[in-house]
């Protein structure tokens, strides 16, 4: 056999014993998903965390046969992790036909010969419970059945509820307005829109509702709107009740061109 057919075999040999290697890589794509949860999430992973992120959000996680563990945490929400278990990559058997012990030796020790087995998760994210997230005066000083009329506001705690706002947008520099749309306008008025900011926006502040308490908070709305020249105008409403109960409004508006 001449040198050169000598070569030409081992460079054929090399890439049958890696062919998994090659093909598949030593990470597999999992995407990342939530039910419910818009805010910003951080994700603890394979010894690696990404912060301030949305979900859906594809990762990449090792191969090998241990699982690989997703601990996802999000503000108003407790920790909760996800448990991913590898399988048997099927690739892995035209290693053993081509490549046999060298090739499994080069998959195994790459981890190629296993992946996930799904390719995306759902993180069981569940609310802060009331008692752990709401201000002690809202419990302490005031009757969750108290209803109050437009002519006696200014005399209610929650009226000073301090929440965390986080707005953000891609493109980012865009207007935030914002205004309260009560359904029970004998309680709380209807607002006009007021400025808020530009993205990204980050403050703790109260809402300053005249009117408002826990009772009728469920018919209260946030209404935000992201305005920016050349992009459509974005609108989206939260429910005042599942604000104060998880301590913040929060969201992100991908804006798209008019």
């Amino acid at each position: 056999m001449s040198k050169k057919h000598f070569l030409l075999l081992s460079m054929a040999a090399l890439l049958f014993t890696s062919c998994c290697t090659l093909v598949n890589g030593t990470k597999a794509k999992l995407t990342v998903k939530s039910d419910d949860v818009t805010t910003p999430v951080t994700l603890t992973y394979d010894g690696k965390t990404e912060t301030n992120i949305f979900l859906p959000y594809e990762i990449k996680i090792k191969r090998g046969s241990k699982p690989t563990v997703v601990t996802a945490e999000a503000k108003g929400y407790e920790k909760a992790s996800v448990s991913v278990k590898k399988k048997f990559n099927a690739m892995a058997i035209g290693n053993i036909i081509f490549g046999g012990i060298p090739g499994i030796a080069v998959d195994a020790g790459t981890g190629a010969w296993m992946k996930p087995e799904t390719k995306e998760i759902t993180i069981p994210f569940k609310p802060v419970s009331n008692i752990e997230i709401q201000e002690p005066a809202i419990q302490s000083s005031e009757n969750t059945n108290e209803r109050v009329s437009r002519d006696n506001a200014g005399e209610t705690s929650l009226e000073r509820t301090i929440i965390r706002w986080y707005l953000d947008s891609a493109p980012r520099g865009s207007r935030i307005f914002w205004r309260v749309i009560s359904s029970v306008p004998d309680e709380v008025k209807n607002t006009n829109e007021l400025y808020l900011g530009t993205t990204p926006y980050e403050e703790t502040r109260s809402f300053n509702i005249l009117g408002l308490t826990y009772a009728n908070s469920r018919d209260i709305q946030i209404e935000i709107k992201m305005r920016r020249p050349g992009y459509m105008e974005q609108t989206k409403r939260f429910n005042v009740r599942q604000a104060i109960d998880q301590q913040e409004i929060s969201s992100f508006f991908d804006l798209v061109k008019e």
